[in-house]
């Protein structure tokens, strides 16, 4: 059996699923269904808001894709985070010599720099995200230390924080903004974890809030345990997730939920545990009304497919 992937066009992944041609790739938005995230192959772009109503950290496009052709020179006008989970191939960044990179790596690829990339036969396989908002410009807190290339002890966390991400990307529902805001923010600590220097690695304010989420406390419960006081906590929640702390835990809390419904069989009890509510008749109606649907709805839209 052959393998037809290096015969199929890559698209261009800031525009819409178009390939490098312009012409409609089988896998761009309008062929894109709940579910698709799951496979090898997949991409999806969103319009941002106007500034005025953009929220701290939007996201702009993600996917997932083999590449086996030279990309660029190319400008981006947001952030993006890519992640070669296998192959090798050459960056050339900002007017430098090319350098080799190889698989698991992480290339952090600001806006308005130009930069291109060459995969080596037989090309590698490839998972990004874009992202911008006022949020953005704050690189350390969002886990950019100042390196473009990033080595990665694993690439199956990043590569599974992608498709999570992915799932939570749904921007008819209710409170699309903060759930998003707070999936960026699990992604982008993600890669911080999987640094190959993990020496460099120290959790952030909200990281540390983050991992605590689902844990059945209270906010001034995780002020003390956090050693800071509620004026902190809501000013680190407000500049780089664009919420307040109440709001970033009920949308991690419920990000994950989405995560178990679409990838596990375990019922709709359990999972309300797991994401810190005894109740399951009160976290269903919290998890309708915030997401537009009840839990068993949503499993059956996501369900992972073979």
């Amino acid at each position: 059996m052959t393998d037809d992937r290096a015969s199929t066009p890559i698209p261009d992944f800031t525009t819409g699923g178009r390939d490098m041609n312009d012409s409609p790739h089988p896998m761009g938005d309008d062929d894109w269904v709940p579910g698709r995230e799951h496979g090898s192959h997949w991409l999806r772009t969103f319009t941002p808001p106007t500034m005025a109503q953009r929220p701290t950290l939007v996201c702009t496009t993600i996917g997932a894709q083999p590449r086996h052709l030279l990309e660029g020179p190319r400008r981006f006008d947001h952030h993006v985070a890519l992640v070669i989970a296998s192959g090798s191939g050459r960056l050339s960044w900002g007017g430098r010599e090319p350098f080799d990179v190889i698989a698991p790596v992480l290339l952090w690829l600001p806006p308005g720099v130009e930069h291109h990339c060459e995969p080596r036969e037989p090309g590698w396989w490839e998972c990004f995200v874009g992202f911008t908002g006022p949020a953005a410009s704050a690189r350390p807190e969002l886990g950019h230390l100042g390196d473009i290339v990033v080595p990665l002890s694993s690439e199956q966390p990043p590569r599974r924080a992608v498709r999570k991400l992915a799932t939570v990307c749904n921007e008819t529902e209710p409170h699309y903004a903060s759930s998003v805001a707070a999936a960026l923010h699990e992604f982008l600590a993600t890669l911080r974890r999987c640094r190959a220097d993990v020496s460099r690695y120290v959790p952030t304010v909200l990281e540390r809030f983050a991992d605590a989420a689902c844990l059945p406390i209270s906010v001034p419960e995780h002020v003390r345990r956090l050693s800071l006081s509620a004026d902190e906590l809501r000013d680190a929640v407000g500049r780089t997730a664009g919420c307040s702390p109440k709001e970033f835990i009920l949308a991690i809390r419920l990000n994950l939920a989405k995560d178990l419904l679409a990838t596990t069989d375990l019922t709709v009890a359990a999972i309300a545990r797991r994401v810190g509510y005894d109740d399951q008749g009160y976290f269903t109606r919290l998890f309708t009304k915030r997401v537009g649907m009840p839990p068993s709805s949503f499993r059956r839209r996501h369900a992972q497919r073979s």
